[in-house]
């Protein structure tokens, strides 16, 4: 389980004895305590039940979870972050203290792990932590005074259309071309993309209902041009399959085969970073651009806070001068 860190267990011991002793005796008591710990290593032992118990929590919350209807990925990642914890605590997930995740934490930085992907993380944790102290499973919440991480703005740019049209070019079969479209114009999320039946497309009307997070149905659209590619794709189709897209096995196409698609025409195409998310960015900021309200852009996103739109949406700094100059 690891050695414990003996300044962790001086502070709980002081709480727990500072409950049962008149205060002027408790740094007496820690004082011999701390004296004796300095000639032993302590290390943590939980016990079956104790480690039983705290898989049981782990199984509560994700039951929660999985009730309000988050998907089967962020269930898993859920479980790995709460089950990595405990493990590497080696302290019962009903008894751990802010002190236990700020050093787990500060051990994470240590390795090397980003901030960004470790504010994932905490943000992971704390929820885990106020749905226990909301259902009383737990008397305090350990989260109560764990700051947030200070994490890097990133700014995330969208395609240019220098870029989409060498993407374009760099495409080499009728179904790349035709999946490079739909995910331009409509900006589905990659599973979503994935999930969307052939039955699905209404090529006439060019729309068509995709679930997105959450299980939430929403309404997408697809531009002349997407159509085009598309009906050409369909023409070429001699499976029978379902799925819109499928890989070469004429099996429905998975996220992780999407990237390696869009990885290679990256290198052909010589633009970078050229992933799923991207085009969703690109057609957020698009849209902007044009005059669409940002509520009207969170509807296309399947996005139910305007903030997290906003964070989509790449303000060009010339424009944001040709505006001043044109409204000051």
């Amino acid at each position: 389980m690891g050695i414990i860190d003996k300044k962790l267990l001086l502070e709980e011991l002081g709480k727990r004895v500072g409950e049962i002793v008149p205060s002027g005796e408790t740094q007496r008591i820690l004082t011999a305590a701390g004296e004796i710990l300095e000639r032993y290593e302590v290390e943590a032992f939980e016990s079956p039940v104790e480690a039983d118990a705290s898989e049981g929590l782990i199984r509560l919350f994700i039951d929660a979870k999985t009730s309000e209807g988050r998907s089967d990925q962020t269930l898993e990642r859920y479980a790995y972050i709460l089950r990595r914890l405990h493990e590497d605590l080696g302290t019962p997930l009903d008894r751990t203290t802010v002190y236990h995740l700020r050093s787990y934490i500060s051990s994470e930085m240590d390795r090397g792990i980003a901030a960004t992907t470790l504010e994932g993380t905490r943000s992971v944790i704390c929820n885990f932590y106020g749905w226990l102290k909301k259902e009383e499973l737990i008397e305090r919440n350990p989260c109560a005074n764990l700051a947030p991480l200070r994490t890097p703005k990133e700014i995330r740019k969208p395609f240019s259309a220098e870029e989409l049209v060498r993407i374009n070019d760099a495409a080499e079969t009728v179904r790349d071309r035709a999946l490079i479209a739909f995910l331009a114009s409509t900006g589905c999320r990659v599973s979503e993309v994935c999930g969307v039946n052939r039955e699905d497309v209404d090529l006439i009307s060019m729309r068509l209902q995709v679930v997105g997070k959450g299980n939430k149905e929403r309404t997408v659209y697809i531009d002349a041009a997407c159509a085009l590619r598309l009906r050409a794709y369909l023409a070429e189709r001699k499976d029978s399959c379902p799925a819109l897209f499928v890989n070469r096995s004429h099996e429905r196409f998975d996220p992780g085969g999407i990237r390696k698609m869009l990885r290679k025409i990256s290198e052909r195409s010589g633009v970078e970073n050229v992933h799923p998310h991207r085009f969703r960015r690109t057609l957020a900021t698009q849209l902007i651009d044009r005059g669409m309200s940002i509520q009207e852009v969170a509807a296309i996103l399947g996005h139910s806070k305007l903030d997290t739109t906003m964070t989509y949406v790449f303000v060009d700094s010339k424009k944001v001068e040709q505006a001043y100059r044109r409204y000051a």
